[in-house]
């Protein structure tokens, strides 16, 4: 946010533009700073409504399985939506519908502070959900275009512009939990969410969609948080696949649920353990999912070296292990710290798994691939608020939270029984036509144990 003024002298084309001078590579690079402002105020409203739970299940009374049945709206309301963003973007555009979603979450972010019963607040949830899942699809929309533009694989710095965006509102939501109430906090977002909005939205809205330069498939296709815009696949995907590779996408979009399980448990229940169960304070309960959140930053940040170190099968392995590991500690520790080292422990572990087993889809039937697996994963959204809450009151709190180690540990055993699988293999004119166009992630992913670079040097000896 400190940065608002330098941003809009740089998308204004002024002073503090790209130095490369070229009018089209500036233009790119202005549009990739003010998608990367929405990607991190998403995170950051988000996590500012996720630390304020433990208050509002106060305020409203609500057990622990109808906050689960509460919170489902969100997901509920994110997915509904998803199924007809992808029009309004054909229709309208991603990019204005990505400033009214904005617009949307900004003012919906105040509602669950005004209920009073679980009811309620599940009906304000399905509205909050709604412009929370239309601004993730809009704003991938309008990222996979850019990436192919740019043909550079950049769509990790967005996501992981938020998670900093949620380790932001999460650590400041600690600071004034304390002394502010969950009212006059979630109002106050509305106003820094209208006020980035305003900032940043009409730039998004002067640049027109980039168009690729080239009929290739862009590097780096693998969104985090939504399924690649709809009718904006690639003319080299196949339009039918045999069911062996539905069943291998199918596949990886097991695993993309197991890791948004996790992450959407840690997001809603994380703070109410370490609250109610280890009798942390306010701020310190926040903590716990800035804290996750700024693991899962520095996941993300050095995926790239991991994937060329470990190459993709043994990312995903030990990111589950260690994901299993670190929620156990997190779940059973007996102390808040030990329970907030395992809660990092966590977030570096499931960082890569998401965008990896979406990219494996991807290399396996293309951007319908990617699409697939995405919407699989957030079924794990979908399912993980009111199975954690209906197993709260079964059992405890803890006990719950024990299933996303479970799930966690599932993926890396589903990820080592497809440690063979391969993308089909392409035609020699269609190989050599990525390699000199430059694009070595599209072989890189067809051989998940060897490392990238290595991969790279292969796929170059055999062409």
């Amino acid at each position: 946010m400190p940065n608002l003024n330098k941003l809009r002298t740089a998308l204004s084309g002024g002073r503090g533009g790209d130095p490369a001078g070229g009018a089209p590579l500036s233009s790119l690079t202005r549009l990739r700073i003010t998608l990367t402002v929405f990607f991190a105020l998403d995170g950051f409203l988000f996590a500012g409504w996720v630390v304020r739970i433990p208050a509002i299940k106060q305020q409203t009374g609500a057990s622990a399985s109808d906050l689960g049945l509460a919170l489902l709206g969100v997901s509920a309301g994110a997915v509904v939506t998803m199924m007809f963003t992808g029009r309004m973007c054909r229709r309208f555009g991603s990019h204005p519908v990505t400033v009214v979603s904005s617009v949307l979450l900004a003012l919906s972010i105040a509602l669950p502070a005004r209920t009073h019963s679980a009811l309620t607040l599940g009906l304000v949830l399905l509205v909050f959900g709604a412009a929370y899942g239309s601004l993730n699809v809009s704003m991938n929309s309008a990222a996979v275009d850019l990436v192919a533009a740019m043909r550079r694989p950049v769509m990790s710095s967005f996501h992981a512009a938020f998670s900093l965006g949620g380790m932001a509102g999460a650590g400041l939501g600690g600071l004034v939990a304390g002394g502010l109430s969950p009212s006059a906090h979630l109002l106050a977002l509305t106003g820094v969410g209208l006020l980035v909005t305003a900032l940043a939205g009409p730039s998004l809205l002067r640049h027109t969609v980039p168009t690729a330069p080239g009929p290739g498939p862009a590097p780096g296709l693998a969104p985090d948080s939504a399924p690649a815009k709809d009718g904006a696949e690639r003319k080299s995907a196949p339009s039918r696949l045999d069911r062996r590779t539905r069943r291998l996408v199918v596949l990886f979009g097991v695993i993309a649920l197991c890791t948004a399980y996790g992450e959407g448990a840690l997001a809603d229940w994380g703070a109410l353990h370490l609250a109610q169960d280890l009798d942390a304070g306010a701020g310190l309960a926040a903590a716990g999912y800035s804290l996750f959140a700024l693991a899962m930053t520095v996941g993300r940040l050095s995926g790239t070296a991991l994937l060329e170190r470990l190459g993709q099968t043994r990312t995903l392995v030990a990111g589950g292990a260690v994901a299993a590991l670190g929620m156990l500690l997190g779940a059973l520790a007996p102390t808040t710290w030990l329970a907030l080292l395992g809660f990092a422990v966590t977030g570096l572990g499931l960082a890569n798994i998401f965008p990896v087993a979406v990219a494996r889809a991807g290399a396996l039937a293309g951007p319908s691939g990617v699409a697939a697996a995405s919407t699989l994963g957030y079924g794990g959204m979908l399912l993980g608020p009111p199975a954690i809450g209906f197993l709260a009151d079964w059992f405890s709190l803890p006990v719950a939270l024990t299933t996303v180690a479970l799930l966690a540990g599932a993926a890396a055993l589903i990820a080592y029984s497809a440690r063979n699988v391969s993308a089909p293999e392409p035609a020699p004119a269609a190989r050599a036509g990525a390699l000199t166009e430059g694009a070595p992630e599209a072989v890189t992913e067809a051989r998940a144990d060897v490392p990238a670079d290595a991969t790279a040097r292969t796929a170059h000896q055999e062409g």
